[in-house]
């Protein structure tokens, strides 16, 4: 299977193991990697400068329309919502929070799996709410891989618990270094 996009989706707990991933990924690594994780709404730097140190692959924060690029790894700006759209690029929105949260995992995993459907892998890591739990669903209904951060392992593990608990049937549950070998493999 060739899959077309990467989507993850973090809060509180998340940053070491996303920066362990992007740390040891092959520098050939080709699918694009989406990054929504809940950070503070006024804080507008410093949060792709940190994950660009350790990041084998360059890191961006799209823009309105920006295109989607194999090889890049987005995050998901503060303060927005990030959909994906079908002709392969992003689209912002400051409307209404979702699950209290903008950007929105749900959202921007829903998107994703609409326009990917089996050719997209989510994976839903360390977090303090339910966020990412339906959106997860609808890739698993879609034909997408679903991984989850194991709970016992997660720094906080309500996230990654919702999306067990809601879905019921996730494909995947690993230990932070797991999903890494896992996407080492792809």
């Amino acid at each position: 299977m060739s899959y077309k996009l990467i989507i993850i989706g973090g809060s509180a707990g998340s940053f070491q193991i996303v920066n362990q991933m992007l740390s040891r990924l092959p520098q050939d690594f080709k699918i694009p990697i989406v990054l929504v994780l809940h950070r503070l709404k006024h804080v507008r730097h410093g949060f792709v400068e940190a994950l660009s140190q350790k990041s084998i692959l360059p890191v961006l924060e799209p823009e309105d329309k920006t295109s989607i690029k194999h090889g890049s790894v987005y995050l998901a700006p503060a303060n927005y919502h990030l959909f994906v759209e079908v002709n392969g690029r992003f689209a912002l929105s400051a409307e209404e929070p979702v699950n209290h949260s903008r950007p929105s995992i749900d959202l921007s995993f829903k998107t994703a799996a609409y326009c990917f459907r089996e050719k997209v892998i989510g994976i839903i890591l360390s977090g303090a709410n339910k966020d990412g739990a339906k959106g997860l669903e609808i890739i698993k209904k879609m034909g997408g891989v679903t991984i989850v951060q194991d709970p016992m392992e997660a720094q906080i593990p309500v996230m990654p618990k919702a999306a067990i608990d809601l879905t019921g049937r996730v494909d995947h549950i690993y230990s932070s270094s797991e999903i890494i070998n896992f996407l080492q493999k792809l």
